[in-house]
């Protein structure tokens, strides 16, 4: 794991550091996580690690296209690897959980305005919100009290 993380930096004009291999490490581990809860996981890993730094190396690595921010309304910051593939997201209404769906008609855009405006269209971004199987569970559990 260590080889491929370093590879992927490198191919990405980045140097090889400890804190970004802990950051990075820890987005590949916890996809659809804050920069806190990264924050909290990469320091475990790196063992001497600011949190500033976690922002730091975060907005690096979103900025090359190996990490995707995910900001679903209302909530803080989400980040994944960077895949480069089709798909979209659903967030939990109650509980935040956030997590990958994959776009039914497949090559990207999926989903096509009904006016462009003279851009050449290339991503479309969803969220689709709902509740979670575990949050509907609870719900049912409280209103058969």
């Amino acid at each position: 794991m260590d080889q491929k993380l370093d590879t992927l930096l490198r191919k990405h004009n980045l140097s090889v550091t400890a804190a970004r291999k802990a950051v990075l490490n820890a987005v590949m581990k916890f996809p659809h996580s804050d920069a806190d809860t990264l924050y909290k996981h990469a320091r475990k890993i790196s063992g001497t690690l600011s949190k500033q730094a976690v922002y730091d190396n975060l907005r690096t690595l979103a900025e090359k296209g190996i990490v995707r921010t995910i900001q679903p309304m209302g909530h803080s910051a989400l980040f994944e690897i960077d895949h480069q593939d089709n798909h979209h997201h659903i967030v939990c209404r109650s509980c935040g959980m956030t997590t990958d769906v994959h776009c039914k008609h497949g090559a990207a855009p999926c989903l096509t305005p009904a006016e462009s405006m003279g851009f050449v269209l290339d991503e479309a971004e969803v969220v689709f919100w709902g509740i979670c199987p575990g949050c509907q569970t609870k719900t049912s559990r409280k209103k058969g009290r």
